[in-house]
């Protein structure tokens, strides 16, 4: 067994993190191969993203092995290193070697996302060409490695994959899901809980598929493997779900199925819909250097910048505490020097401002990658003040604030923009996405990322549930006042909303008093026609 630590120490990290290298541990390569070859101490088994061989290391001596390579650094390591020297291994870029078919595959491929990928386009062109298959651009290499892969195992082969498992609730991943079900063979998905411990570079999330083209298969089998303990016993015990494929749409998200027993989420159809029917989550503003755009007041004394060269920002999630953000809010911390300016010049800068950006092409960052591919250079996007902004990345849940400021926010917070007819719903909606029962809905459409980090892409947000318009106006205006007025003053209506929002969750599955949430609808109906009796 070929020592990773060594070839590490060769290369370095940056050669190894240009090909997105991240070793296999031996005892889930041990599993992977076992897996695929059975039995059996022969067959052929081939390994599309080589490296150092772990798989090869775990494959019995008599079994056929081959591999494909794109880094010939490392693939030189191993021929200088490895015991095993009759294997086939070729230099190449596999996802543009078509036309092969293999008994079984097993295979950890790179961890790298399409846009740091340099022959994007052509795979783009080749998968479309020889597979009908058209990429989404946030489809990542390994997605794609694994399309390919299915298409090239024989019949009566099988496959086992490591994967990143955000293609479980990404949008791009409804290719990747399709192909692996269509022709019934997919066996089970394996969530990799002790990702941290197996991989502990990798800052997402882990999962192996495994696929048997032998046979046809009914269920899909939903597993997890806590520590490396759980591996040689996995496929022995009982999955933590088993989903007909009858009823796995690749269009929905799959993360759900991963949660056993009553911890599993089941929303009410009856009262859910679209949250792309109030409005659209977008990011924030991406300016390609923080260092030069984001500003305190120091600062804007210091390059003696005028009004109207910069707005209100929010450039930290830190810099939101509460459940809301008012000016007075924004005024402290401009008070205590915080950097809550982003420079924006406009269209004809004035002096200063031209000054301030010449200073800025002297310290290069208009070379920056998003700098160098806009005009002018300096001038971010426009936008105008979020009503609600969401945090990206979270470990305890997210944070989701009520904005009555004026100020903009970068990347640190999605922004939510209402639909000019919905705009009578923004704070429904907000009390909603705070909620407990709100955060459990949204959980169906968050992605995992390792050291338990969820992620929310705006897509992510605008594809989730949220209640119908006919269900919050059931609720009626005057408990939407009340509920603000408790948010105003500092307090959590968390357990008030709770109760209005449980029949959002089928079967009483968020274990509030369904009874309670009748009183208190039947209590707003009396109340609305008494208003009316008076009004008469």
């Amino acid at each position: 067994m070929i020592s990773t630590e060594e070839y590490t120490g060769a290369v370095g990290y940056e050669h190894r993190k240009k090909f997105a290298q991240f070793f296999t541990p031996p005892q889930i390569a041990r599993f992977m191969v076992g897996w695929v070859i059975g039995d059996s101490r022969g067959g052929e088994i081939h390994d599309p993203a080589f490296g150092l061989g772990a798989f090869l290391d775990q494959a019995p001596d008599e079994c056929r092995f081959s591999g494909t390579e794109a880094d010939p650094a490392i693939l030189d390591f191993f021929r200088r290193n490895s015991l095993r020297k009759a294997v086939c291994v070729s230099l190449g870029d596999y996802l543009l070697d078509f036309g092969k078919c293999h008994d079984n595959i097993v295979c950890n491929p790179p961890y790298l996302r399409f846009q740091k990928f340099n022959n994007r386009d052509a795979v783009f062109a080749n998968f479309r060409e020889r597979l009908g298959v058209r990429l989404s651009g946030y489809t990542n290499i390994a997605s794609a490695f694994l399309v390919k892969s299915l298409s090239e195992l024989s019949s009566g082969g099988k496959l086992a994959y490591i994967l990143p498992s955000e293609f479980l609730n990404a949008g791009y991943g409804t290719i990747v899901k399709d192909r692996l079900t269509r022709d019934c063979h997919l066996d089970s998905i394996i969530d990799v809980e002790c990702e941290g411990e197996a991989f502990p570079e990798v800052i997402t999330s882990v999962c192996i598929v495994l696929y048997d083209s032998s046979r046809r298969i009914e269920e899909v089998a939903f597993r997890k493997i806590a520590s490396f303990d759980d591996i040689c016993n996995v496929m022995r015990k009982p999955p933590l779900r088993s989903i007909p494929l009858s009823r796995l749409d690749a269009g929905e998200k799959w993360g759900k199925y991963f949660v056993a027993g009553n911890g599993e989420v089941r929303p009410s159809s009856q009262h859910l819909g679209s949250l792309s029917e109030y409005g659209r989550f977008s990011r924030g503003i991406a300016t390609g250097a923080n260092k030069f755009f984001v500003l305190s007041n120091t600062a804007i004394r210091k390059y003696g910048l005028l009004d109207g060269s910069y707005v209100p920002c929010i450039t930290k999630s830190q810099q939101l505490r509460g459940l809301t953000f008012t000016d007075k809010d924004f005024g402290a911390l401009a008070q205590s020097d915080k950097a809550v300016y982003l420079f924006s010049p406009g269209d004809v800068p004035d002096e200063s401002s031209l000054r301030y950006i010449e200073s800025g092409e002297k310290n290069g960052y208009n070379n920056g990658y998003i700098t160098r591919h806009r005009s002018p250079w300096y001038k971010t996007e426009s936008r105008t003040a979020s009503p609600i902004l969401m945090n990206v990345f979270s470990r305890s849940g997210y944070k989701v604030v009520r904005n009555y400021s004026s100020a903009l926010t970068l990347t640190n917070f999605h922004c939510f923009y209402p639909n000019p007819w919905r705009t009578k719903y923004v704070d429904w909606l907000f009390l909603y996405l705070h909620s407990t029962v709100g955060r459990r809905l949204l959980s169906l459409s968050k992605r995992k990322y390792g050291n338990s980090l969820d992620k929310f892409e705006p897509n992510d947000l605008n594809d989730a549930l949220a209640p119908t318009r006919k269900f919050f106006d059931s609720i009626g205006d005057d408990e939407l006042q009340r509920l603000m007025d408790i948010v105003m003053a500092g307090g959590d209506p968390d357990h008030r909303l709770n109760v209005l929002f449980s029949t959002l969750l089928a079967d009483d599955a968020c274990g509030i008093d369904s009874g309670m949430c009748q009183s208190v609808m039947r209590r707003n109906m009396r109340e609305r026609a008494e208003q009316l009796r008076l009004a008469i």
